[in-house]
């Protein structure tokens, strides 16, 4: 199991940047790959960005040029750099763990999510 604690949101006026931060309980570097998801009011949670054991990357078409995910396997960190915000990014983030093998099947875990609200 790994446990996924975010932090960094918080109110941000439309064209700043914020830098989310999502922290494992244990190295992550066997962890297939690690997303940022965002739930906005009334919405369906949604993949933002993710980022795979590898290094590949994968984005929303809304946060493309926007947003970059990147991993410090030494710290067991993930991180988001949000740049560029608009309103449409408000919402909760949610820090994803997803790992799949043979052995033990697929197994997801989430961290209880940071709010961002950016404001127009």
């Amino acid at each position: 199991q790994v446990r996924l604690v975010e932090s960094g949101g918080g109110l941000v006026q439309a064209g700043g940047s914020l830098r989310l931060s999502c922290a494992a309980s244990r190295s992550i570097f066997s962890i297939n790959v690690m997303g940022w998801y965002r739930q906005a009011p009334g919405k369906q949670r949604e993949l933002v960005a993710s980022i795979a054991s590898g290094g590949r990357t994968n984005y929303a078409d809304s946060v493309k040029g926007r947003f970059t995910i990147s991993r410090d396997s030494a710290k067991n960190t993930v991180y988001l750099q949000m740049n560029s915000l608009v309103p449409e990014d408000t919402g909760d983030y949610y820090c994803n763990a997803h790992q799949s093998s043979l052995l033990s099947g697929v197994s997801d875990y989430w961290g209880q999510g940071t709010r961002v609200t950016v404001s127009s």
